[in-house]
């Protein structure tokens, strides 16, 4: 499938090296306004990404400013100008995806979660997605197979020529919850199995022996970059509000709280001999 690329992580990066370079140059917004003619919170906005598209105009004039000559580099720049403006397939789903989660996926190259409800969405079948849509408040059929397509649509990122390495892990409570029906459930976790086969997922249980470890407050997900510019993120879904953490000491708190995690729960291998002895379960 054809790669997508992520106008926000775009406009993180930009904004980034802009700010760096007036850093370098011992000016403040201000400064660097008042030099431009410029109104004076706009270089705030752009440096924060409130302002969404830049001008190459616009970013020329700053580079003057900074006496950025280099041509790799202003290309570069101007390139993530341009491919800021895109739009991806998330945006025909803006109603399922308010977050714009997907947008973030789609240039990630390590994805880590631990889901401790259920199945991560990443990996769920239509008709588990189904039912976990039906059962968290009414919706119109037509609202929740909307919802269904789009969340099946979100795991395109796994079928990529180069997809991100996903590692997640699942507490055995999700894998005993009876989501839709014994068949939705038995063919829910026959996915996991499958999809545990791949070269770039990694799934582990964290087993009930387990007892108490370090994601007992609920669950979240880590997205690395490939770019060194474009710093981790992690995200946090609650039932009122959806949060994105880009403190480089709240990232590292999470980074530790995944590796204690994994380090409780069973190996990839371990974790699909559970899997399939539930399976076996509900089939008897």
């Amino acid at each position: 499938m054809q790669r997508s690329y992520s106008p926000t992580i775009r406009r993180r990066r930009i904004s980034a090296q802009l700010r760096k370079f007036r850093k370098q140059k011992g000016l403040s917004a201000a400064a660097v306004g008042e030099k431009l003619g410029w109104p004076p919170q706009k270089i705030s906005k752009i440096e924060s990404g409130e302002q969404k598209r830049i001008p190459a105009a616009e970013l020329d004039a700053l580079l003057e400013v900074y006496g950025v000559t280099d041509p790799q580099i202003r290309e570069s720049l101007h390139e993530c100008a341009r491919l800021a403006k895109e739009r991806g397939w998330w945006t025909r789903y803006k109603d399922a995806f308010p977050s714009g989660l997907p947008d973030f996926e789609s240039e990630a190259s390590v994805i880590r979660s631990y889901e401790c409800q259920v199945i991560p969405g990443i990996l769920q079948t239509p008709d588990y997605a189904d039912a976990i849509f039906r059962a968290y408040k009414l919706r119109e059929d037509k609202e929740i197979d909307r919802l269904v397509k789009a969340r099946m649509e979100r795991q395109n990122i796994l079928n990529r020529v180069d997809p991100p390495h996903f590692m997640t892990i699942i507490d055995e409570a999700a894998l005993h919850r009876l989501v839709g029906s014994v068949e939705v459930m038995r063919t829910q976790l026959r996915h996991l199995t499958h999809m545990a086969s791949r070269h770039n997922i990694d799934i582990y249980v964290l087993p009930f022996k387990a007892g108490a470890h370090a994601a007992t407050t609920g669950s979240f997900m880590i997205m690395d970059f490939p770019d060194p510019m474009d710093n981790s993120i992690v995200y946090v879904d609650t039932p009122t509000s959806i949060l994105y953490i880009e403190d480089e000491e709240e990232v590292r708190e999470f980074n530790v709280m995944f590796s204690r995690t994994q380090s409780a729960a069973l190996s990839p291998t371990l974790s699909m001999d559970l899997v399939k002895k539930v399976i076996k379960s509900l089939e008897e």
